[in-house]
């Protein structure tokens, strides 16, 4: 049976309302935490982006939960050798409860001191050159790498945790899975796709971890569920490419006119139906997956969390 987890949103809520959602989510019997790491919002609706590292600091004090971040990208905005630190610091605090999910992030986030951003390959091998300097310094081994993307000279960290943090690894297509496959410590998806799994497993990944995420925005009023998610979600249904080379929170704004109210009621559960949020992780779970992390994108949060303790968990349990 997997392990069902809470999708804390840094681009929604700021860092104390972060912090009240994990208790809850610890209250409600979720079973591990992600968090996003921005320097963004995806729109100014949103309106949020507090920096992640401060926050998984507080939450190691919080909450007793696992936690990952859901992803960050330690290959343009931020150094591999400073991501490492903060992710040895990360799991030194949490008692070894920390993972590190990583990703090739989007130009939202990493062009903000005018770096180019550049092609989704090359973005690939940034990522790999970078989990290689993370690996080595995470070992507490003095670094000297000299790469295509990085030079670190002399560096060595000396608070490391006393087992290495996982390196799990976000893939939407074939080329970052087989990354994931090849040199991840897990896999991380945001789409029920039982082949990218097996992809996954096949590819090298065996019995790794595999998680995947979702949002949805529980409301006694669907529709008013709805209106909510186009307002502050309508970016998660623009196709293709838009979300990683976009690069502000101005042109998503632009580009999510398109989005209409119908393609939201689609694609996201919206309401109270408990059939229809046990169905929306149970598709996780039957394509595979460890690890599903859910996402409460409306304001009704107490309400959120007592139809999952109640209702919504009890029944993955009962149907596993």
């Amino acid at each position: 049976m997997p392990e069902y987890g809470y999708f804390l949103s840094c681009e929604q809520y700021g860092p104390a309302e972060l912090i009240e959602q994990a208790r809850m989510a610890e209250q409600a019997g979720f079973q591990a935490l992600w968090i996003s790491d921005h320097y963004h919002p995806w729109n100014g609706e949103q309106g949020q982006s507090p920096f992640v590292w401060s926050v998984i600091g507080a939450l190691s004090d919080a909450v007793s939960l696992p936690v990952e971040t859901a992803v960050t990208c330690p290959t343009v905005r931020i150094h591999p050798a400073v991501v490492a630190q903060a992710a040895a610091t990360s799991a030194v605090m949490t008692n070894g409860r920390f993972r590190l999910g990583v990703g090739t992030g989007e130009a939202l986030n990493e062009h903000i001191f005018g770096d180019a951003w550049p092609a989704a390959h090359v973005r690939l091998e940034m990522l790999e050159e970078a989990i290689l300097v993370i690996r080595r310094l995470l070992g507490g081994e003095e670094v000297n790498h000299h790469g295509a993307h990085y030079t670190v000279e002399n560096a060595r960290l000396y608070t490391v945790p006393d087992e290495p943090v996982p390196i799990d690894i976000s893939g939407f297509g074939p080329a970052a899975t087989k990354l994931a496959a090849r040199v991840g410590d897990g896999y991380i998806t945001m789409m029920p796709d039982a082949s990218m799994v097996e992809q996954y497993r096949k590819g090298g990944g065996g019995g790794k971890l595999v998680s995947g995420g979702t949002k949805v925005c529980y409301d006694t009023d669907k529709d008013a569920a709805v209106r909510t998610v186009h307002r502050l979600w309508a970016n998660e249904q623009l196709p293709g490419e838009l979300g990683q080379v976009l690069p502000s929170p101005k042109h998503f704004e632009q580009a999510q006119t398109l989005v209409t109210e119908d393609m939201v009621r689609d694609n996201r559960v919206c309401g109270a139906d408990v059939d229809e949020h046990v169905a929306e992780l149970k598709q996780f779970a039957d394509a595979g997956f460890d690890r599903v992390y859910v996402n409460q994108i409306g304001p009704d949060l107490r309400g959120f969390f007592d139809l999952y303790r109640t209702q919504v968990l009890p029944q993955l349990q009962q149907s596993a």
